[in-house]
């Protein structure tokens, strides 16, 4: 009996010892909380209430961030702060907002915020890539190379309007092979347009059926479907998680399957590498790491290369193959629009010659459909975060540097302030009243400022070539076994239209 009751004191001792450590780690926690995320600026923006450790990241949808930002925009204004865990976010809506902070306060919105879930795929300090890279000396230097390097293989050239021209007959090739058949047009768009951006970055072009550039397709749309939804957010905001051995392999198992595929181009071209012929990209990139310590000094090493060339493929892929997805459906779903760029086509350019960039300006109409698309798709709402680069005063509030910032494009896309008919597919938006095309300031889907797209050329040479060679051989009408596709899209990184098959038509 007395061992029970000794026994008995001690668990006693014991659980009152664990309530207290609980307690004190719980006072602990709280405070350590409190004090991270402790304001001590005036003026900040406005926001929803910020909660402990996880701030106000119940309010938003990770899979339509957009949608919430919208939501929140209508209580708070243009400018408000929102709280991921300890992270200060503020987003900006509206296009006199959103221009004044990309365009007229370029260098102050120019920085981006460090993104630890990427550190398994070589991102740090010394390796940034171009497009998500913090602003400063190293970025500066890499674009400056990198537009300089796309020039020199033909960006805004006829030489490289001559791919995308070959390509077209390929992809119109491949879409006639169908023969009227039902067809989810996806892969083969997607195809033609990573086929041009393959052959200046790495001297490769793949043929429609070859089953490892589908594996690289497939694994570039899982590397952006591993970015959405709540997880990821929490990871780059509480990064120590991602210390947990093992997470990063099962989180993001695609996008180190993307940048193993890669490894394997850039090896290639390692292999067979000679100085004295430069064959693309990356083998400029590679002569430039052979300078030494100052090359070194401005990004010029082997995680960069792969980075950049990544970059690259995304910013030359992605958009530009979802636009056009984009554009195809609304030629379904509006099938008289469709018939009017058809006219124009037929009137300025006919059925036998491939169409030119200098037919562009003798077609309004198909101009002015391409834009709309790009408009109302809405392929890229939020674009990528920026961060502040110093303290600065911004529309009445003060914004720390190192604060991320959002700018939300779809609220520019679709502002009711500039748009006649913001949220419906309507390409008189971009004609004046004698049918002239007209260029809207509002018009953003490649973002704006010093980190505005750097696919933004070549991007609008795809979408005019591609959309007007199929249209000139294709009409694209719905199967008649098939319901009418949905008009909404899902957010990955970009908006995409939901699978849809269509028929082509030989005209």
């Amino acid at each position: 009996m007395a061992l029970l009751l000794w026994l008995g004191s001690q668990l006693s001792t014991y659980w009152n010892g664990i309530s207290i450590l609980g307690i004190f780690l719980t006072v602990f926690t709280l405070l350590f909380d409190f004090m991270k995320r402790r304001k001590k600026w005036n003026h900040y923006p406005p926001g929803p209430t910020s909660l402990p450790f996880i701030g106000t990241m119940l309010h938003i949808d990770f899979r339509n961030p957009h949608l919430s930002f919208n939501q929140l925009r209508k209580k708070f204004g243009n400018v408000f702060h929102l709280q991921n865990c300890w992270t200060n976010v503020v987003v900006l809506n509206g296009y006199k907002t959103v221009k004044e902070a990309l365009v007229h306060r370029s260098e102050d919105f120019a920085d981006r915020p460090y993104t630890p879930v990427y550190e398994h795929l070589g991102y740090g300090s010394k390796s940034e890539g171009i497009a998500i890279a913090r602003y400063g000396h190293v970025w500066k230097e890499l674009r400056k190379f990198t537009l300089s390097t796309l020039r020199n293989f033909g960006m805004g050239k006829k030489s490289l309007e001559k791919r995308v021209t070959e390509e077209a007959g390929f992809l119109c090739s491949a879409v006639g092979s169908e023969e009227g058949r039902p067809f989810d047009p996806r892969f083969l768009v997607n195809n033609a347009v990573c086929n041009v951006i393959c052959t200046t970055i790495y001297g490769e072009r793949f043929d429609y059926g070859d089953k490892t550039f589908k594996r690289l397709l497939h694994l570039f749309e899982k590397f952006l479907n591993e970015e959405t939804g709540f997880l990821p957010q929490l990871l780059n905001v509480v990064p120590i998680l991602l210390r947990i051995p093992g997470v990063p392999q099962k989180v993001f198992r695609g996008q180190k399957e993307f940048m193993d595929f890669i490894d394997v181009l850039v090896h290639k071209h390692m292999e067979s590498w000679n100085p004295a012929h430069i064959r693309d990209f990356t083998d400029a990139f590679l002569k430039e790491m052979q300078k030494g310590k100052v090359a070194e000094e401005n990004g010029f090493n082997y995680n960069n290369l792969r980075l950049v060339t990544a970059d690259l493929f995304g910013a030359g892929s992605e958009t530009t193959s979802t636009t056009l997805r984009w554009a195809f459906l609304y030629m379904l779903l509006h099938p008289e629009i469709q018939n009017k760029v058809q006219a124009e086509i037929d009137k300025v350019i006919g059925r036998e010659r491939s169409p030119t960039m200098e037919d562009q300006v003798n077609m309004p109409y198909t101009n002015a459909v391409i834009h709309e698309v790009q408009r109302y798709g809405d392929v890229i709402p939020l674009g990528l975060p920026h961060m502040t680069y110093r303290d600065i005063e911004f529309q009445g509030f003060f914004i720390p540097k190192g604060t991320t910032v959002i700018t939300n494009l779809t609220s520019v896309l679709k502002d009711e302030a500039v748009w006649e008919k913001p949220n419906q597919f309507y390409p008189e938006h971009f004609l004046d009243v004698n049918g002239q095309f007209v260029k809207r300031e509002a018009f953003m889907p490649f973002s704006a400022g010093r980190r505005v797209c750097l696919g933004e050329q070549l991007a609008r040479m795809e979408l005019f070539i591609f959309f007007t060679t199929l249209l000139q051989k294709f009409t694209f009408v719905l199967p008649e076994d098939q319901p009418r596709p949905r008009e909404d899209g899902y957010f990955a990184f970009s908006r995409s239209p939901y699978p849809y098959l269509l028929r082509a038509v030989p005209r």
